[in-house]
């Protein structure tokens, strides 16, 4: 298993995080869900620590910050706490991660925390128009699946399936361990009489995930919720650049653009001068074979058709009108003095560099990836918009109370 320490000057804190490269794109759909119901189970006690309450009362004890999180094609879990603690923070991951006892009770249990989770998220639009918007730009792909799964699987996966998707994936290849902040001298001491215990099984049974084809055209480019609602959330959405492409400062100084900061094109537009929203955002999102471009926002639900066509017309002026000296230039420094922001954070840098490591296999400080957003010039981020704002490439997503299908379907015709 890979390691990756990162000392920070006058930290008294560290960072442990532990990568493992598996999430729902990894799954089937008998055990959609599965990858993020193995990070719950990771908490319920092991064979030296019982039950959740030991491993919680050990961590509070200390004030550590500790958590885990799944995504499509990522699972990490961390623990934030004083530098000091750092051989307890190592064995409490390593014996969590490889000693869990998944004892068959305590699965039962989970069922229903993870089934209150998924309400969770389905009963508050601006958290679930994600799901949504997704399932639209990725069809017929794990892509498209929920993380947490649909409530059928949660509620009957078996142990012994959960078991068996756990080992084929929780292994060293797969793995990465990120250790950062103030770095205890015998650090490689504790991470070798944990995690370097752990040995690569002669015949893995991982599986690669299906590679994403982007499709010519979306043949159902919108998903739509009828919920009684005041506020009306919408997602517009478009296939964005993979990891390892050169584009992808251009694609974050697009997103800065359009909807990074309270003086963004759409904020103004959208917000400012005719008070269509609350909020709204744009963001580029890269994963390992294709990416996301989104727009988000909550809207006044008399006024969504006029919000789309504002929202469209300024995706559109950035592919057909160069962005200015200055606009380009603010766009860079904000995008500068945020990292600048994060990088005071020990997990930050352990979020930083062991993502590299599991998906590309290398290192990039801060400072090589601001060299070249500096390169990045007005050019390069129209042509990327040209290519990217397509009418026919866009997939959308409304939660609202439209009634049918049709009537929010309306609100697209931008022709």
């Amino acid at each position: 298993m890979r390691a990756i320490v990162v000392p920070m000057k006058g930290a008294e804190s560290m960072t442990i995080m532990v990568f493992v490269r598996v999430g729902s794109r990894y799954e089937s759909k008998e055990i959609n869900g599965a990858s993020h119901f193995i990070e719950h189970l990771m908490f319920k006690g092991t064979k030296r620590r019982p039950d959740s309450q030991m491993i919680s009362k050990e961590l509070d004890r200390y004030g550590a910050d500790y958590n885990a999180f799944t995504s499509k094609d990522l699972t990490a879990y961390y623990i934030k706490m004083d530098a000091a603690k750092t051989e307890l923070a190592a064995d409490m991951l390593h014996d969590m991660l490889f000693h869990s006892k998944y004892d068959p009770k305590e699965i039962d249990r989970e069922r229903n925390v993870i089934l209150e989770e998924i309400n969770m998220y389905e009963d508050n639009p601006r958290m679930h128009i994600e799901d949504l918007i997704e399932s639209s730009l990725f069809p017929d792909s794990t892509l498209g699946w929920n993380i947490a799964g649909p409530r059928e699987v949660i509620r009957t996966v078996s142990p012994k399936q959960l078991i068996e998707y756990r080992d084929a994936y929780y292994i060293p290849s797969r793995m990465c361990v990120a250790v950062s902040g103030k770095i205890t001298p015998d650090i490689w001491k504790i991470l070798e009489k944990t995690f370097g215990k752990v040995k690569q099984p002669a015949k893995p049974k991982d599986k690669p995930f299906t590679p994403f084809i982007t499709p010519a055209k979306l043949t159902h480019p919108l998903s739509y919720q009828d919920k009684n609602t005041e506020q009306v959330q919408l997602a517009m959405s478009f296939h964005g650049l993979p990891l390892g492409d050169e584009r992808l400062p251009a694609a974050n100084i697009l997103g800065t653009i359009l909807g990074g900061t309270m003086s963004s094109r759409l904020f103004i537009e959208v917000r400012e001068k005719r008070g269509l929203c609350y909020s709204i955002q744009a963001s580029h999102q890269a994963m390992e074979d294709t990416g996301l471009f989104q727009v988000m926002a909550g809207l006044d639900k008399k006024r969504v058709d006029e919000a789309v066509r504002v929202i469209w017309a300024e995706l559109r002026k950035t592919a057909e009108k160069a962005i200015s000296a200055d606009e380009l230039r603010r766009a860079k420094d904000h995008i500068r003095g945020k990292l600048t922001l994060a990088f005071e954070d020990s997990s930050t840098y352990a979020d930083w560099y062991g993502r590299q490591w599991i998906f590309q296999r290398k290192q990039e400080s801060p400072e090589q990836r601001l060299k070249k957003l500096e390169t990045v010039t007005s050019k390069q981020v129209r042509a990327l918009a040209e290519e990217i704002f397509r009418y026919e490439h866009m997939a959308s997503a409304v939660i609202g109370p439209f009634g049918a299908k049709k009537n929010a379907e309306k609100l697209f015709t931008l022709a």
